[in-house]
């Protein structure tokens, strides 16, 4: 039988790299696609993400409390009803799971968690979005806001912007390029991204620098950079004067170690 070139191309053998890794294609590859947000960073350093100051990073993995600003974020409420939030456990292994929503109370997660991945809502009612912050962390909740803040869906946006992510055990992350964005309000203020890595060891370590005035930087790694097993990476900014909006995004080839 003679096989075609337009079958051939149907399989993907002439596609990207890229798209074969997304379409999952390619055993052992996948995408991680990370994006952050922070509307409002001042003079003191903080992490690309809604909240203020910066992501935790805690010596021992932890239940997590999930909670919301609103009681509309409930099992029968208009706005997030469950949510799913997956991450890594003591032993940098994956761990994930979907909670049902109780408002401003507290659910505790099955898992114990170290780092959070991913945190996004599942099912909403008629409002659509979550309709406040949807939080997990540890600690006393007040208000539906957790004493310490592991990460957060910020209200109506149905998905974490947090430009952290931490590579389980048994993989490698190949990160392929970031950008980092910032507005102000004044054209002669600027602000200072970092993209800052660190292992079980707990130290920061600066993996690049940019400088943003009003605009956008984009950072090409080739050979992309890459991040072991139970290493995270994260941005960091800080602005030269108040008030400024800044984004990140970066995009890692995620593979599995081994044969």
């Amino acid at each position: 039988m003679t096989t075609t070139f337009s079958s051939i191309t149907r399989q993907g053998a002439y596609e990207p790299f890229e798209l074969q890794v997304a379409r999952g294609q390619i055993q052992g590859h996948s995408v991680i696609r990370v994006f952050g947000y922070n509307p409002d960073v001042d003079t003191a350093e903080e992490s690309v993400w809604p909240d203020g100051g910066v992501v935790p990073h805690p010596s021992a993995a932890s239940v997590l409390k999930i909670s919301s600003t609103s009681a509309n974020d409930a099992a029968a409420g208009t706005g997030a009803r469950t949510v799913f939030i997956a991450g890594v456990n003591g032993g940098y292994n994956i761990v994930s799971e979907t909670v049902t929503l109780n408002g401003q109370t507290a659910v505790n997660t099955v898992n114990e968690y170290l780092y959070v991945n991913e945190f996004y809502v599942v099912t909403v009612g008629s409002g659509g979005s979550n309709a406040g912050g949807v939080n997990a962390g540890t600690g006393v909740v007040t208000a539906g806001v957790p004493a310490v803040l592991y990460d957060e869906i910020a209200t109506g946006y149905n998905q974490r912007t947090t430009a952290h992510y931490c590579v389980p055990a048994g993989y490698t992350g190949y990160m392929t390029e970031g950008i980092f964005t910032a507005g102000q309000a004044s054209g002669s203020t600027s602000v200072t991204g970092f993209l800052k890595q660190h292992g079980p060891d707990g130290i920061l370590r600066v993996s690049a620098v940019v400088a943003i005035n009003n605009g956008s930087v984009q950072y090409d790694f080739g050979p992309p950079l890459a991040i072991p097993e139970k290493n995270c990476v994260g941005a960091t900014v800080l602005g030269s004067a108040n008030n400024n909006a800044v984004s990140a995004f970066f995009n890692i080839i995620l593979i599995k170690n081994g044969p």
